[in-house]
């Protein structure tokens, strides 16, 4: 089997796509400092799988550390790199820091595919390297605007240092553009988990939902969108999760026309964060306690997916409504709450 290092497998999509690249044939080994996750979550992957899953509790940011990994699997062929802080309104808060972890470690990574040969490197990225875009929806020749936040720009920086690195040694890389990944594994046994009050939009609603928040509030009610609230392409996180296995055999497979290729990964439809409130008090039956606030600086006012390269080339579609998005976030949500032994430590939110 060909092995595979997921930077960041106990977070929220890593978690998701190692079973995704397990499931269709791949080995595969993380390295996560558990800063931002739990190592809990792993036993929820290995529930699913039926394997175990090592993962070096590592931070990229340490260069010896890292290279320590890569000593000890020279047969890596691929690495799918998720580590990075992604919080916009932390990042606006502490942009050095946020300077420091997303560069810093993706930069010793990339040492070490050059030393060690590594073919084969797929870059999370994000639609906040477009900013506030003149038109929607974004294709990936849509020109980048100036980033909202910090955390955008290290995105902007992110693809410009791997880009430049491919062009000088001969590796494959593919960067995706996530747009935002909600929901949770059908299973219920693994889902998104932050760590104190959230600051994405789907987990504030879960956790309000079943009475670990007393309410949330809605950023801003200005915006020119159809209801002043913001407008965003979400879209499941196993659809996600799925497209990097297919980014993966596509450059496996030689398919790739240029050394660095780049594809959004959205729905293509624009939904706003009031719809997708009333989404889930459709799916859940929960009236949701919300207030409406003032805008919150480091957001994007709208942006959706063009999303035809990834379904041509990839050959990625995707399969999950955003009612499913919402049931199954609520079902993780609940699965939570009944089962105290999955993730103690991280299970309240801050009232």
């Amino acid at each position: 089997m060909s092995k595979i290092l997921v930077t960041g497998g106990c977070g929220y999509i890593g978690s998701h796509t190692i079973i995704d690249l397990v499931e269709n044939g791949y080995e595969v080994i993380s390295v996560d400092n558990n800063s931002r996750s739990s190592s809990k979550v792993l036993k929820g992957v290995e529930k699913i799988i039926g394997k175990k899953i090592k993962n070096y509790k590592v931070d990229l940011c340490d260069y010896n550390d890292t290279h320590a990994i890569f000593m000890e699997n020279d047969d890596i062929i691929g690495i799918i790199h998720f580590a990075a802080y992604k919080s916009v309104s932390e990042s606006v808060d502490k942009p050095l820091m946020y300077f420091e972890n997303n560069l810093t470690s993706l930069i010793n990574l990339l040492k070490c595919v050059e030393e060690f040969d590594v073919p084969y490197f797929v870059f999370s990225s994000s639609c906040t390297v477009y900013g506030n875009p003149d038109e929607i929806p974004v294709t990936e020749l849509t020109l980048p605007k100036p980033a909202a936040s910090p955390y955008g720009y290290t995105k902007q920086m992110g693809e410009q240092i791997v880009s430049e690195f491919i062009k000088s040694f001969h590796a494959n890389a593919i960067l995706l553009r996530y747009f935002n990944p909600v929901g949770a594994h059908p299973s219920n046994w693994i889902g998104e988990m932050p760590i104190g009050r959230p600051a994405n939009l789907v987990p504030a609603i879960t956790q309000t939902a079943i009475g670990k928040l007393k309410s949330m509030q809605v950023h801003g009610t200005d915006y020119p969108t159809r209801d002043g609230t913001c407008l965003r392409d979400f879209i499941h996180v196993c659809d996600i999760a799925h497209a990097h296995t297919l980014a993966l055999n596509y450059l496996i497979g030689k398919k790739n026309k240029a050394a660095c290729e780049v594809y959004n990964l959205g729905t293509g439809n624009g939904v706003t964060v009031l719809e997708v409130i009333k989404a889930f008090e459709k799916v859940s039956g929960v009236k949701l306690n919300y207030t409406l606030g003032e805008r919150r600086t480091g957001d994007v006012i709208a942006i959706y997916a063009n999303n035809d390269k990834a379904s041509k080339e990839l050959s990625w579609h995707t399969k999950y409504s955003l009612e499913d998005m919402m049931r199954t976030a609520w079902d993780w949500e609940q699965h939570l709450e009944e089962d105290e032994t999955l993730y103690g430590e991280q299970k309240a939110g801050d009232n």
